[in-house]
């Protein structure tokens, strides 16, 4: 009995001891995060993108909320600073941390664009992968798809939602095409003609390939795909001007200088 006793006033004097520890420390903590100081800033900005850095974002928090750099960290508004930060185009998330130690660090996320529209007034804007509109800036050209040609939608301003068919249908077939072998590396550009019919330019090959819109995308590409293994080995690179696929079941190729269907099975049905 007396060996029970004792370990139990030893496992209470043991919390007792643990509990006081914890308090003073916690007091600790909370005098230290009243009286701390800012002693750097550090911002990281994440993303394959480059469209801003972190001297960027730096000098936007300096011209918002003045510097940091000396604040007590109470005083900071973690917050607003998020908001504000998220309010650039280029960003689609934001983060702000305090560090006992002084410092005040900053994450931020940037957009990653999918598409670049040039439409037919000339006016241009990169549409993300949640289909908002991203202003063109001059400091960073990043390497995605281009369209041009036939487009209506314009650019009002920042992070507007897409509106149009057409555009969507653009995201669509560049969303479609990104990481398969052989599309992602043969289309350089999309055009759209003055009948609105989407049209793929190929890296390799003279010859224009015409989808009309993106529905039934990949059954379209299929038939394209037979063109490229079936025909063009047997007419060669330079036989037609156009291949389209824009109506179910037919490859329909335009020769340079007339029109015609030709003989070896244009017109295929899928099935074979």
């Amino acid at each position: 009995m007396s060996n029970i006793r004792w370990s139990v006033v030893f496992y209470i004097f043991l919390g007792l001891v643990t509990f006081i520890g914890l308090a003073m420390l916690m007091s600790l903590v909370v005098k230290k995060d009243r009286v701390q100081a800012c002693k750097t800033l550090k911002v990281v900005v994440e993303g394959k993108e480059t469209f801003i850095d972190q001297h960027d974002i730096s000098k936007m928090i300096d011209q918002k909320f003045g510097a940091v750099v000396g604040k007590d960290l109470k005083t900071i508004k973690v917050e607003q600073i998020e908001k504000e930060i998220e309010k650039l185009p280029y960003v689609s998330n934001a983060e702000v941390y305090l560090d006992m130690d002084g410092t005040v660090q900053v994450t931020v996320q940037q957009r990653e664009v999918v598409l670049r529209i040039i439409n037919k007034a000339g006016r241009e804007y990169y549409v993300d992968r949640s289909g908002k509109k991203v202003p063109v800036t001059l400091k960073y050209v990043p390497h995605v798809m281009v369209a041009n040609g036939n487009i209506t939608e314009g650019y009002k301003q920042p992070l507007e939602e897409i509106e149009s068919k057409l555009v969507q249908d653009l995201v669509t077939v560049v969303d479609h095409v990104r990481g398969d072998e052989l599309w992602e590396n043969q289309i350089v550009q999309i055009f759209v003609n003055d009948q609105r019919d989407i049209e793929l330019i190929p890296r390799v090959g003279k010859e224009v390939l015409v989808i009309g819109s993106a529905d039934s995308l990949g059954y379209k590409l299929r038939r394209l795909e037979a063109y490229y293994k079936n025909i063009l080995p047997k007419v060669g690179s330079d036989a037609y001007e156009k291949v389209n696929v824009k109506y179910g079941g037919q490859i329909i190729c335009e020769r340079r200088g007339n029109w015609f269907i030709d003989s070896l099975q244009m017109k295929i049905n899928m099935k074979n």
